[in-house]
C-alpha cells in the first residue's frame, strides 16, 4: 500500500466501497459545498458533521488528519490576510480595523477548502492510490494524465526513501537543524532531491520511448 493510503488502524466498511462511487461522492459533495451560500451556517454544520461521521467510522487517526491537512496551509495564510487588504467598510475586532467582506471572504474560503480537504483524506485513508488511478481510467480522463499520476504514485515511496536517506546521513555527519543558518543545508538537500528525481523521470521516459512507446491525441 502507497503513502497516501491507510492510516494503520485496519480495514473498515469504507475500504470496501468502490473507488469510483468513492470519488463520485467526493466530487458530487465538493461541488455542494462550494455551491452553498457562505452565510448558510447550518449547513456547513451539517457538512462538518457528515464529514467527521465519515472519518469516525474510517477509523482515520486525528495524528494523520492533522498531518494531511497541512496542504491547506497556504489557503488559511490566505484567509488571515484577507480582513486587512480587503476593501470596503470596516469594523474593529479586539482593536484592529478589519474588513467586513474581507471577513466574509476568509470565512468562506477557509470552511469551504477545510471541508474539501478533510472529504478529500477520507477518500485517499480509504482507497489503494491504485484503485484511485484504475477508478480515473475507467471515466475517460486523458490518457497522458492518468500515466503521470500512475507514474507519480510508483515512485513516490522511492523519493520518500531517498530523503530519508539524505537526512540520516546528514545527522550522522553531526548535522542538526537549529535555525535559518540550517536553512541553507536544507536548501541544499531539497535541490539535489529534485534533481536526482528529475534525472530519474528523464531516465524512465527515455526507457519508455525506447520501448516503442507514444503519445496517443485524440483527434
Amino acid at each position: 500500500m502507497g503513502p497516501l493510503s491507510g492510516n494503520g488502524l485496519g480495514r473498515s466498511a469504507l475500504h470496501r466501497v468502490s473507488a469510483r462511487t468513492k470519488l463520485i461522492g467526493l466530487v458530487v459533495f465538493v461541488v455542494i459545498v462550494v455551491a452553498t451560500p457562505r452565510e448558510w451556517f447550518p449547513a456547513f454544520a451539517l457538512y462538518a458533521a457528515l464529514i467527521a461521521t465519515v472519518l469516525i467510522v474510517a477509523r482515520v487517526s486525528p495524528v494523520m488528519i492533522l498531518r494531511r491537512s497541512l496542504i491547506e496551509v497556504p489557503f488559511l495564510v490566505f484567509a488571515l490576510l484577507m480582513p486587512f487588504i480587503a476593501q470596503g467598510p470596516r469594523t474593529q475586532v479586539l482593536g484592529l480595523s478589519l474588513s467586513i467582506a474581507g471577513l466574509w471572504g476568509a470565512w468562506g474560503l477557509l470552511v469551504k477548502a477545510t471541508l474539501a480537504v478533510l472529504a478529500s483524506i477520507a477518500l485517499v485513508s480509504t482507497t489503494e492510490p491504485r484503485r484511485i488511478v484504475l477508478a480515473l481510467e475507467s471515466f475517460r480522463l486523458p490518457r497522458e494524465l492518468v500515466s503521470i499520476m500512475a507514474f507519480m504514485l510508483r515512485y513516490l515511496d522511492l523519493i520518500v526513501d531517498e530523503s530519508a536517506r539524505m537526512r540520516t546521513a546528514r545527522t550522522a555527519r553531526g548535522f542538526t537543524p537549529t535555525g535559518p543558518r540550517s536553512w541553507r543545508i536544507i536548501g541544499s538537500g531539497v535541490g539535489a532531491l529534485f534533481v536526482r528525481s528529475h534525472a530519474r523521470g528523464e531516465r524512465v521516459h527515455l526507457a519508455m520511448l525506447s520501448r516503442g512507446y507514444a503519445e496517443v491525441r485524440e483527434p
